[in-house]
């Protein structure tokens, strides 16, 4: 079956399943709250909100926990994308945001481009931010990568 070809407004998108799996693959589950390298404590499924050193998850609780913070990160995008999205857009930028954090998405050049109609060079924008504490990560690298190809709607 031929995929969804048609923009739809951002309001009336969600993260897809596939969206959600694909965040929780890219962040990797971690039992016990680690630094994330930038100085901020993560746990579970990239969870950091309220986390202290040597919090300790389940799984199960990790991915409800993934699941409700999702929607502070969605609100981002319906307040700072003003254009429509396909669907794998949608769950790129859902990705990006959960990553980078809500403020950062909306000041980035990715919604700059976004917003003026440059989709191609909103998803190359992505590949940006591949940084952390100043340094480029491997890990981003290929995380960006990944989303970037989603957003292009490669994957």
């Amino acid at each position: 079956m031929e995929p969804n070809r048609v923009r739809i407004a951002v309001a009336a998108l969600v993260l897809s399943a596939a969206g959600f799996v694909g965040i929780t693959n890219r962040e990797a589950f971690r039992p016990v709250a680690y630094d994330d390298g930038v100085g901020v404590s993560t746990v579970g499924f990239g969870t950091t909100e309220g986390v202290k050193p040597g919090d300790k998850i389940t799984v199960e609780k990790a991915l409800m926990r993934a699941l409700q913070d999702m929607g502070k990160y969605e609100g981002a995008i319906k307040r700072c994308v003003k254009v429509p999205l396909y669907q794998w857009e949608y769950d790129a930028y859902a990705s990006l945001a959960y990553n980078i954090g809500p403020g950062a998405f909306c000041g980035s050049v990715v919604v700059k481009r976004l917003n003026a109609g440059d989709y191609a060079g909103a998803c190359a924008a992505i590949s940006n931010w591949n940084k952390a504490g100043g340094k480029v990560n491997r890990g981003l690298v290929n995380r960006r990568a990944a989303e970037r190809a989603q957003c292009e709607g490669k994957q």
